[in-house]
């Protein structure tokens, strides 16, 4: 799952990136190498012990640029256009509110910035690739790239353009 999600993401040095639903932060630590030099990760996530251990991993890699945001999905305490890409894994479906959650996302992103949501199968809270499309539209989104997998789907979705 992880090259995938690399893949479509693209996380290059320098930018800043968003993860929601970091979880322990399995897939922060290979981002946050992506974006090394000059990069950040910022996490967020409802649960403040996963942030902690999240936390605690990246110092255990000594990982200095990922910065830990307790928060809602649906309520990013982040400004317009903040980051160049943001990326949730089987983290979409635990949202109170999927559609405001890639809404938001996009409010946060710059013009260009890269979204890519991924799901694994046997999640309980799994997102279907038909869910998501709908989900994405009701954001102003559509699915541009999936790329599935055994272990689940990894989509990258971009702004509907009118016209």
């Amino acid at each position: 799952m992880l090259g995938p999600l690399q893949s479509l993401l693209e996380p290059r040095a320098g930018e800043r990136v968003l993860e929601v639903g970091a979880g322990n932060g399995y897939y922060t630590l290979e981002i946050a190498g992506g974006v090394h030099p000059g990069g950040s990760v910022d996490i967020l996530d409802a649960h403040p012990d996963r942030l902690a251990a999240a936390m605690r991993a990246a110092d255990e890699r000594g990982l200095a640029n990922i910065a830990p945001t307790l928060g809602d999905a649906r309520y990013l305490p982040f400004d317009d256009g903040a980051f160049d890409a943001a990326y949730l894994v089987a983290a979409l479906g635990d949202a109170a509110d999927g559609a405001a959650a890639l809404t938001e996302l996009r409010r946060v992103l710059r013009p260009g910035g890269r979204v890519v949501v991924g799901e694994l199968n046997g999640d309980p809270h799994r997102v279907t690739p038909a869910q998501l499309a709908t989900c994405a539209a009701s954001a102003g989104l559509r699915v541009a790239r999936r790329v599935d997998g055994l272990l689940g789907y990894v989509a990258r979705l971009e702004p509907v353009h009118d016209g």
